[in-house]
């Protein structure tokens, strides 16, 4: 199991690297995370949902995600609550405190996914969630040092040296285990280092003499993973872009609670797209081709958080200079006259204006639809791609669909053809859809970039890396 001695230190990476090198080497491997936090999630072929990571990790295993790789996943709905879904499907809406007094009732099932994995494979590789010290949540933990003590797995500990102070992260990380956890630690790898990593061999020689736990080398900072989607909202934050200065400029407002965003990973991709990811508090740009409004875990809370943002106004803007728009899932329903959650299925129940740039209306219901889909857009061009969402859209302006998808329409699209909305997230993955979809935005001729085969070269290029730096029979041998 790869913990980390905080969030964001690349515990995802790490894991889907050891995986793709263990699968180049012949083996057969599963990722496995028990708990994971996110608002980035994929569906899974049996019509379950599982963290966006384990996702791209089963791919670095070339495998079908599957919902025992991620049997716990929080959904965040506010700053104190989440969406909890337990083996793919939703359980219910908890506090951080309610969410902490059912963690006991979720352990057996975390530990089941895990045996049902192993059934199958020479190696789980499992991932932890933020900090292995994070004692205060440390009771009735399933995310990190509780499931490796229930599961009797092996621990790696990840600092990130890039952020500074990874040698006291990891001795104080140290400190703050107790006997039984700390017995379990196989040693630790140093990531995302930068230069001549032999500047850095007195600090490995610290931290092993303080520690005691055995170094397994040191990974350098991997620009390949640049090509791979990104989990959650730190990451956006923290991202180190592709290529910029392209002609088209798209802008995406992130939203509050901005859901599945790696939607705009095949954009960013494109050498003459230049696509802005908004903060809160920047305007949106005068000078965009596109906005696009993206998904949401929260769309009444997020639609009055993009006014209270004054991007409506922005927005409003950017449609009377000729500027197209398109929503995505939560972002299309904002573009309605009308959003309904009379059960409160995503915060407190009520209802409120939407922006109105679309003739249609949403009522969030019971029920989530979580569904692989691929059809057509309206040119005939092939799309692909699932739906997540909750809630059902009406209204005139769905005549005019902007797709078809086995043969039943799925959005809308406004009498001028500059708005338009669908429910459909991972449709810029195809590269024939987003080679017309630009197109339309500005003339140009295709990038040659193949998206899914880009995805795939940077597993193995983080793959080569790791075996090039840290000692992976060790680590295969501390797998027991």
């Amino acid at each position: 199991m790869f913990q980390g001695t905080a969030s964001d230190v690349g515990k995802s990476l790490v894991t889907a690297a050891f995986c793709r090198a263990l699968t180049n080497r012949g083996h057969s491997v599963r990722p496995f995370k028990p708990q994971n936090m996110s608002n980035n999630a994929a569906v899974t072929a049996d019509g379950g949902e599982i963290g966006r990571a384990q996702a791209l990790q089963a791919k670095a295993c070339r495998v079908d995600p599957h919902v025992d790789m991620n049997p716990v996943l929080l959904k965040p709905q506010s700053d104190v609550g989440s969406q909890v879904v337990v083996r793919g499907e939703v359980k219910g809406n908890y506090s951080a405190r309610e969410f902490q007094d059912i963690k006991p009732d979720l352990l057996d099932d975390v530990i089941a996914a895990f045996d049902r994995l192993g059934e199958d494979a020479d190696f789980v590789v499992a991932e932890g969630a933020g900090s292995a010290a994070e004692i205060n949540l440390r009771r009735n933990d399933i995310a990190n040092m509780g499931f490796a003590l229930a599961a009797g797995v092996n621990v790696v500990l990840i600092g990130d040296i890039d952020r500074g102070g990874v040698i006291a992260n990891i001795v104080g990380t140290k400190a703050l285990l107790d006997p039984a956890e700390d017995a379990l630690i196989a040693g630790f790898i140093i990531n995302r280092f930068r230069g001549d990593p032999s500047l850095f061999d007195g600090g490995l020689t610290m931290i092993s003499g303080r520690t005691g736990y055995r170094s397994f080398g040191v990974l350098p900072y991997l620009t390949a993973a640049r090509h791979l989607p990104q989990e959650d909202a730190m990451s956006l934050e923290n991202r180190e872009g592709g290529p910029v200065g392209g002609t088209i400029r798209i802008a995406v407002p992130r939203l509050a609670h901005i859901s599945n965003f790696d939607d705009f990973d095949p954009l960013i991709a494109e050498p003459d797209v230049d696509l802005v990811m908004v903060p809160p508090g920047e305007a949106l740009p005068g000078d965009a081709h596109l906005v696009i409004l993206p998904g949401s875990k929260a769309t009444i809370a997020d639609l009055a958080h993009l006014r209270e943002q004054g991007w409506d106004i922005d927005l409003a803007a950017h449609v009377r200079r000729g500027g197209q728009v398109m929503g995505i899932c939560g972002g299309y329903q904002m573009l309605g006259r009308r959003i309904a959650d009379p059960d409160g299925m995503e915060g407190p129940a009520g209802s409120t204006d939407g922006l109105g740039y679309l003739d249609v209306e949403t009522r969030l219901t019971a029920g989530k639809t979580l569904t692989e889909v691929s059809g057509a857009d309206a040119r005939g061009t092939p799309v692909a791609g699932y739906e997540m969402h909750v809630g059902e859209t009406s209204g005139p302006a769905m005549a005019t669909p902007y797709l078809t998808l086995g043969g039943r329409a799925d959005g809308a699209v406004s009498e001028d053809g500059r708005i338009a909305g669908c429910y459909v997230h991972g449709l810029f993955a195809a590269d024939e859809f987003r080679h017309s979809f630009l197109k339309r935005l500005e003339e140009r001729s295709a990038s040659g970039l193949r998206y899914e085969a880009s995805v795939e070269a940077a597993l193995d290029d983080i793959a080569e890396a790791l075996e090039a730096n840290l000692d992976v029979d060790g680590l295969m041998d501390a797998a027991g």
